[in-house]
Order: C-alpha cells, then structure tokens, then sequence
C-alpha cells in the first residue's frame, strides 16, 4: 500500500483517523496507530511482518542486556548491530555478492531473495535506538510495543525520513494533537500527494517513454529531456512521500524534522547534501563519519572517511555496482570541494555555481536511473553525442513542445517561489 494509492486515501487513512480519535486515552491510541502499522506493513508481503518483529524484538532484548549489564554492555551492542546488520545483508546484498562471486569463479549463485519493504529506513531506525543507548542519550525502551510503533509507524516506514527515537520518545507517552496540527497536516499530506501524483508521475512517465529507447540511438535533445524528467521525478516523487509522511504524523500528534530543503537550489554539491534527504545524510554523519574519527584526525583520514561514507551511502540505496559508483561519484565532488574547488565557486557569480551544481547533480542521476552501470555511463555518453547521434530530431522537438510546460512548472515547483507566493497571498 502507498500513500498515494485509493485504497489508502479513502479507505485505511479514514478508517485509522477515525479509530485514532475515537479512542479516550494514550494507550489506546498507540494501539490503534500500532495495529493500523502492522496491517499497513503487511498488506503487500505479509511474511515479512515476522522479520521485522524479530528485528525490533533483537533491539528491545539488546537494551534490555545492556542496562542490566554495564560491563558487557559493548559486547552486547556489537551482537545486537551484527544481528541487525546481518539481516539487512541477507535480505539485501546477499543476491549481489553470490552472482558477483559467481561471475567472477563460476560459482552457482544463490537462489534470488525477495527483497522486504521498508527494510533500510527501519533497520536504521532500530540501529540508532541501540546505538543511542549505548551512548546514554536516550534511556531504555522497556515497552516492546512502544519500540515496536517506533519502529513501524506508517507514515515514515516505507520511505523516512529516518526517525530518531530521542525526536520522538516523548511523543510516544505524552503528545497533544489539536486542531491546528491536524489542519496543517492536511496541508502538508495534500502538498506531498500532488507532488507525486500531478509532477512525479507525470514527469514519469516522460522518462519512462525516454529510457526505453535504445540509448545509442538517442538525439542529445531526447537523452537532455530524459534527464530532465528524470531529475524532477525523482525529487518530487522522494519529497513528495516525505511531505505526506510528516503531514500524517502532525495529524497524530508527532513532529518529524524535515526531510528535504529545495536542494535544487543548491550552488555547490556540499550544499547540495546538506539539503537533500537530510535525515540519511545526518544518520551516517552521526553514526559513521564522526565514529571514523569525521575531520579530526587529518586530512588524509578525513578523505578515507568521506570515501567510507559515501561508498555506504551508495550502497544503501540499493545491492548494484551503479548505486556504488554514484556513491562514489559523490563522495569525490565532496573531496574536490574541500580541496579547493568551493573557495573558487564562491568568486563566482551565483547563476555560475547553480549551473555547476545541478550539471553535476544530474550526471550522477544518470548514473543512479538504470540498473546497470554500463547503461548509466552510455546515457552520459549520448547526452554529449558521443555515438554519433544528430542534436534533434522530429521525435525530441515533439518531446520538448508538449512537456515544455511540465518541465517548467517542475522546475520552479523545486524552488521555494510557490511557497513564498503562496504565504504572500495569505
């Protein structure tokens, strides 16, 4: 089930708003909101529900052993996230490194696994829990079905943010919806779905048509408005979910911290990541870079640490060499600017470092848009005309005319222009 989907808009969300409020104290309506998560989890592949309780149960016992037992509380850490950590391989990477190893000894390769939904954000979510703990920022869960709606709340389950348990341990006891929450929320949920639905999908299906095309064969003009689609898609669609996910969570009395800030606005790529998907971005600052040892043993290790980082990052979003390679596509530019390049881009006029920024950030989309690598490279090629291709053709100019607008009315919806219009209007 997905936000934007019938089922959910008119049937479930209703049903769980209506149960939700109709429910006299706390405790019930963490049983609503729990049960309404579970149903919505296991809607699609239900077997999988078991293997997020137990992954939940592995972190609630962690904790557990770790107040109980402060001299092997690292131990007990180290067990707990090689249990988490584990499954997420399994499920996950298991596949690539079998039909890698296979490729490269001629090995038989595994049988392929199904891959469970939502397993990354919840996995990490569960990781920082434990982690946190460990660290005495938080105190331990002694309420497996509190961890448990930590964990599979509905509206950030499928697609984050990522939620910490310290942002929203309070809530969880003790929170106060009102009316103005619940009206906002409507607002925010209503702004997400039209930016999947109306935008992300539209825009969609223009890549979609593009993509399938044999890309040798692609005038540069067709390859740009691919691109372009892509591009659009991909934010509003990602954005899109996270505005529908903190709008649903207002209207249940809790605050999830934002998500995206307009990165298409950026001017340089480090910018650029401090805007886009932020909740993944601080997660891996917080819980791999800085543990590295972040900027302060050295340049050379700081380097070692992007490098990691971004390699990870990669590789999280999704068991495929082009995720890797856009990873660390990434964590270079990232270098490079601390090198030297952002002390030049900042002499430079602003319209200069935008074009900079969103030339790069789209070149590493290409990469990230197709499953394998090879096609992700042979794309770039034909966006420069590298197999011989002509500019245009009849078939691109119709393209540009009849999504010109579309295009346009994405591109000045990734900007903050709409919002601040709108907040002048009222």
């Amino acid at each position: 089930m997905v936000f934007s989907s019938i089922t959910f808009v008119y049937a479930f969300f209703p049903l769980v708003a209506v149960a939700y409020y109709l429910s006299k104290n706390r405790v019930y309506r963490n049983v609503v909101l729990l049960l309404a998560s579970l149903l919505f989890y296991s809607w699609g592949e239900p077997r999988f529900l078991l293997l997020m309780l137990a992954a939940t149960l592995a972190a609630y016992c962690g904790g557990l052993l770790m107040e109980r037992s402060t001299a092997h509380k690292r131990l007990i850490l180290i067990v707990t996230v090689v249990l988490l950590v584990g499954n997420l391989f399994v499920f996950k990477y298991l596949n690539f490194f079998s039909e890698n190893l296979s490729a490269l000894f001629g090995w038989r390769a595994l049988p392929k696994l199904t891959l469970p939904i939502g397993i990354s954000f919840y996995t990490f979510q569960i990781l920082s829990y434990v982690i946190d703990l460990y660290r005495g920022e938080i105190r331990v869960q002694r309420n497996y079905f509190y961890l448990l709606l930590y964990v599979s709340f509905f509206p950030q389950l499928i697609a984050g943010p990522i939620v910490r348990m310290r942002t929203v341990v309070g809530e969880l006891a003790d929170r106060r919806e009102n009316f103005d929450d619940f009206s906002s929320g409507v607002k925010r949920f209503v702004t997400g779905l039209g930016k999947k639905v109306l935008i992300a999908n539209t825009v969609g299906a223009v890549w979609s048509q593009i993509s399938a095309m044999d890309i040798r064969e692609l005038p540069v003009l067709t390859a740009w408005i691919g691109l372009f689609a892509f591009t659009f898609q991909i934010y509003f669609d990602f954005s899109g979910y996270s505005d529908m996910a903190i709008g649903l969570g207002w209207m249940f009395g809790f605050h999830f911290l934002e998500n995206f800030d307009y990165p298409y606005i950026s001017k340089s790529i480090t910018e650029f990541w401090r805007r886009w998907h932020i909740s993944l971005s601080s997660w891996f600052k917080e819980y791999v870079y800085i543990p590295l040892g972040g900027n302060r043993k050295g340049f050379p290790k700081q380097i070692r640490n992007i490098l990691i980082v971004w390699l990870l990052t990669g590789f999280w979003h999704g068991a495929s060499w082009n995720f890797v390679a856009w990873g660390l596509y990434f964590g270079v530019l990232l270098i490079v600017e601390k090198l030297f390049l952002l002390r030049f881009l900042k002499k430079l006029p602003a319209f200069f470092q935008h074009v900079y920024t969103m030339l790069l950030v789209m070149l590493g989309w290409a990469i990230f848009s197709f499953d394998s690598l090879g096609n992700g490279i042979a794309y770039i090629r034909a966006l420069f005309g590298g197999y011989g291709q002509p500019i245009w053709d009849g078939g691109g100019v119709y393209l540009l005319y009849t999504n010109i607008a579309l295009l346009l009315i994405a591109a000045v919806g990734s900007t903050p222009l709409p919002k601040e219009l709108w907040r002048r209007l009222e």
